[in-house]
């Protein structure tokens, strides 16, 4: 009985020597990164692109940037989180996405206006924000694979990357999105006009050192392209280029797995090297295998009916595609908290679930990929030692605690003091109702967007906006400066909703001054007659970052010089009706805007 029993221990200890040696030959290391012959890497141009990914002024309010979606903490996907109600349009069913919240619904001209799904409030993407980390070796991105390997200037047309542009294809996406980052009908024209007049970075803080000392040398984006490309037009190609140049140096590849594979023993737990080798011995391998842990091909799992989400079929019409999205890499998945296109899964153990078919988990079988047809399973024993070796053999560190290259600034949306802040109670109107403020857009100088909305108001009814950098007394805001008054949208109590412009002044003086907002609605059903918001106040700063220099508003292309271009930037401005280009500062676009402008050129910058 001692022997059979020593015997067994000695196999048993043979074995695993056999399975800890073999993984070394399982082992594999991450091929050197692809960048397109015709976005080739420059340290300045990667540069440039961090301070594009980050700078929040890319979205048409100034609420969002890219990074707000893709945190290297959570492995390139989105901490926060939002509920989009599905294909069924309600709330609290089983097809609900947990998604990204991106920005409030607006229209073309930048006004306020009810979702169907959202009403007033943040909208939120139908997928989750799937992780940028490791997207620049897969040929096409997204969840459905739209973002193609070959580029295309959205605003020219022009063929700008055969093969291998898929990065520079998703990041002119989701800026133009009247969900993620846009308001409705926006355009390249529009994006690249906005930049071209902002400060960089104006909204962000902490910055790494690489973009502070960027942002101290070239102090407009026009100065910055001109270092990168040689000129200072901004184009959307040269964006996307820009910030896919800077997306290309986020290589994980200092894992534990990472140093196991380039022959440190002692880099990975046992425990974990036997998870490594269950997992390369399973079906799990033949989607989520080799270094990049993914095929980067597209498979229908089963996760949920086809017809709420058809997946990659919206994209190439085939039938043969309905349900199927991206399979994602596997590395740093242990910072996530969400998994599936959907978010479904909000931990591994319950992704295992679903691949084991049990605890109520069963795949739809409508279209499945054969490798779901059985159950993918492991003894509860090796199965934790997967999830440990996916955990945190495949996480690398400097991802986790955001060190360079995945280090970042501080976003404006995650200051923990909310500038502008909502304060006071309101007054109540019809049906006893009192308006919402909304103020979402940060006021910084030169904010050309900047707005206050309201919501819940008598519809129909006109309304005005109090200013004044008094605060306000009793609840109620001095009306130092009446802006409007304008008609509410929508019609009977509480229904009513509508947007008041205030372009922030281009004056350094007023860095630091402190402003009160307030709706003020004509209700015959009000105490007196009006109904009141609750007050947004608000600091007007000049950047985040410290580091501000004055803007001639003729400067229309930032580059401290006027000449043809800064007439070429105001003509296509004022043709799109752009904030930019009204100079008089009274929501219309006219001849006295033209003149406004030609008066400012003539002066010159100060």
């Amino acid at each position: 009985m001692i022997r059979k029993q020593r015997t067994r221990q000695v196999l048993a200890l043979h074995a695993l020597v056999l399975a800890v040696s073999s993984t070394h030959a399982l082992a594999q290391t991450l091929d050197p990164v692809p960048f397109p012959p015709e976005n080739q890497f420059t340290q300045a141009k990667s540069d440039l692109g961090k301070i594009l990914f980050w700078d929040e002024q890319l979205s048409s309010d100034s609420t969002m940037s890219c990074g707000s979606c893709h945190q290297p903490a959570v492995g390139g996907t989105d901490e926060r989180r939002g509920t989009n109600p599905g294909a069924d349009g309600l709330f609290g069913t089983p097809d609900d996405v947990i998604g990204s919240p991106g920005v409030i619904f607006q229209t073309a001209e930048d006004l306020y206006s009810k979702s169907p799904l959202f009403d007033l409030d943040v909208q939120v993407t139908g997928r989750q924000a799937p992780p940028t980390i490791m997207g620049m070796y897969a040929p096409d991105l997204f969840w459905d694979g739209r973002a193609t390997s070959a580029f295309t200037d959205p605003l020219t047309g022009e063929l700008l990357i055969a093969s291998g542009g898929a990065l520079e294809s998703q990041a002119v996406g989701p800026p133009a999105s009247g969900a993620e980052m846009a308001h409705q009908d926006r355009d390249w024209a529009q994006i690249l006009v906005k930049l071209t007049g902002a400060r960089p970075l104006a909204l962000a803080s902490n910055l790494p050192a690489d973009m502070a000392a960027v942002i101290a040398q070239a102090k407009t984006y026009p100065q910055m392209f001109e270092e990168v490309f040689g000129d200072p037009e901004l184009t959307a190609g040269r964006v996307a280029m820009a910030i896919a140049t800077y997306e290309r140096t986020l290589l994980p590849d200092q894992s534990p797995y990472d140093l196991y594979s380039a022959g440190d023993s002692n880099a990975m737990t046992t425990g974990q090297i036997m998870g490594l080798n269950a997992y390369r011995s399973s079906l799990c391998n033949a989607c989520h295998g080799g270094a990049q842990f993914t095929d980067n091909t597209f498979r229908n799992i089963g996760i949920r009916p086809v017809a709420e989400d058809p997946g990659r079929m919206n994209f190439t019409g085939l039938n043969s595609d309905r349900g199927k999205f991206k399979v994602p890499s596997l590395r740093n998945t242990g910072l996530r908290d969400r998994y599936m296109h959907n978010g479904q899964q909000g931990t591994l153990e319950q992704v295992f679930d679903f691949y084991a078919h049990r605890n109520g988990e069963v795949p739809v079988f409508d279209n499945l990929d054969p490798f779901m047809f059985s159950p993918i399973s492991f003894s509860p024993m090796m199965e934790t030692r997967i999830i440990d070796f996916l955990d945190n053999a495949l996480t690398d560190p400097r991802v986790a605690a955001e060190q360079f290259p995945f280090d970042r600034p501080t976003l404006y949306a995650e200051l923990p003091t909310a500038n502008p802040a909502v304060i006071g109670a309101g007054t109540a109107g019809s049906g006893g109702i009192v308006p919402d403020m909304i103020a979402a857009n940060p006021p910084n100088l030169g904010n050309q967007g900047f707005k206050v909305g309201i919501n819940n108001a008598l519809g129909g009814a006109d309304a005005f906006v109090s200013l004044s950098t008094s605060p306000p007394v009793g609840g109620i805001v001095a009306q130092d400066t009446v802006l409007g008054p304008i008609m509410l949208e929508g019609s009977g109590d509480g229904n009513g909703f509508g947007t008041m412009m205030w372009p922030v002044p281009n004056d350094d003086a007023l860095d630091g001054q402190t402003w009160y907002m307030q709706w003020v609605v004509t209700d015959p059903n009000a105490a007196g007659g009006l109904a009141y918001s609750s007050v947004a106040e608000f600091t007007t700063f000049c950047t985040m970052t410290g580091v501000c220099v004055s803007f001639c508003p003729a400067d229309m292309n930032g580059d401290a010089t006027l000449n043809f271009f800064d007439i070429s930037a105001f003509l296509q401005a004022f043709s799109v009706e752009d904030l930019s280009a009204d100079f008089t500062n009274d929501g219309i676009f006219n001849f006295f805007d033209i003149s406004a402008f030609l008066v400012q050129f003539s002066q010159g910058c100060p």
